[in-house]
């Protein structure tokens, strides 16, 4: 069912309806009873999308300070992710995103087993979702999934995960100095089906250096370049175990798909192909960040909706798929929201980003990655 949505424009912060942020982009206001927030309308023939992280070292930034490193004229916030261990005592979150992620045409990470997820369920068989832009700039949304293999002797072994919080069961796992200082305790906690199920204890590690074991333990923080490290589960540990310091390793890995991303985040879809993914919420209201795709992938819809304070009701995730709809996207994805909605714009003639919308928590929360505008 398709929901009717009518949507009334108010200055940003001049008498006109728009505002000029740069060539190609522009800024509105919506309100529409008690929901409001900020419409960015990104014309991708005159404007670039690339994906904010934190500088090296850090787990996560504010938009604004990751806007301002990157220089770009706006930022989102990006994937939900994971923010909270408590179901797993001593064991510290990593911050890092459920979904899949490339930058500069390199894969980041690929997802986590979807009952491992932080947020709202994925919907059946959209899984490793992420919305960004191809080769040629032009705005896509597809599914990427990991592939690959670590190979010794004549030993092969699939690769199950790429600097992910979260292993599958009985899987092994890269990680790589893109994984940057976090703990990678958490890659074994829970299971594919129930994030809080308990940490196991069937662990092992292989280091690799140059293309050989340089040993077998985790050594913590940040890997130095030229290194990775191979974290298995359960079977996958039980192959690990089998390696031997000096032992060549030759790893191969990819995020493969329909598209060839350039730069792409993970989310969950809210429509496709014109129409709302079937089972959105229509009862839980929110603060809620979302990115849609015109037709032809050459207009971005960035919208972010404040809630939960003075400001705004928020919204659920069936009205934002209507709004999405109005607004002119064909293909559009729920980012994480919350705490962690926020829409960072460098004014023109600013020096720096300021945020635009209101944050629920009363300031801007930290988060892993967002959506870049240049």
């Amino acid at each position: 069912m398709r929901i009717a949505l009518t949507l009334a424009l108010v200055p940003v912060a001049s008498p006109d309806p728009v505002l000029w942020v740069s060539p190609g982009v522009v800024a509105r206001e919506i309100q529409d009873g008690q929901v409001s927030g900020t419409v960015l309308e990104v014309d991708l023939e005159r404007a670039r999308v690339g994906v904010l992280r934190p500088p090296s070292g850090v787990a996560r930034a504010r938009v604004s300070d990751m806007v301002n490193g990157a220089g770009a004229v706006a930022g989102v916030n990006g994937d939900f992710f994971d923010i909270s261990e408590r179901a797993h005592p001593g064991v510290p979150p990593t911050f890092a995103p459920d979904g899949p992620e490339v930058a500069d045409g390199r894969p980041v990470r690929a997802a986590v087993p979807d009952g491992q997820r932080f947020g709202p369920d994925a919907p059946p068989g959209t899984s490793g979702t992420v919305i960004g832009v191809d080769r040629r700039g032009v705005g896509r949304v597809a599914r990427l999934a990991l592939s690959g293999t670590v190979r010794t002797g004549a030993r092969t072994i699939r690769l199950r995960g790429l600097n992910q919080f979260a292993l599958p069961v009985g899987g092994v796992g890269l990680y790589t100095p893109a994984w940057g200082p976090a703990s990678r305790a958490r890659a074994f906690c829970g299971n594919d089906l129930a994030r809080n199920a308990p940490c196991t204890l069937d662990t092992a590690a292989v280091l690799v250096r140059d293309g050989k074991v340089a040993g077998t333990a985790d050594p913590g923080g940040q890997l130095p370049s030229g290194t990775s490290l191979l974290l298995g589960r359960e079977a996958g540990a039980a192959e690990l175990r089998t390696f031997r310091p000096g032992q060549k390793v030759r790893i191969s890995s990819a995020l493969s798909g329909s598209v060839r991303f350039r730069d792409a985040l993970g989310g969950l879809p809210l429509l496709r192909g014109g129409e709302p993914l079937p089972g959105l919420d229509a009862r839980f209201r929110s603060p809620r960040t979302a990115v849609g795709l015109a037709p032809d992938g050459r207009r971005m819809y960035v919208v972010v909706l404040d809630g939960r304070r003075e400001t705004g009701s928020g919204e659920t995730a069936a009205g934002l798929a209507a709004m999405m709809l109005r607004l002119g996207a064909r293909d559009a994805v729920l980012l994480d929201g919350g705490g962690s909605s926020t829409l960072a714009v460098r004014m023109p003639g600013k020096p720096t980003a300021t945020v635009r919308n209101t944050p629920s928590d009363g300031h801007e929360r930290a988060v892993p990655n967002g959506l870049a505008i240049y």
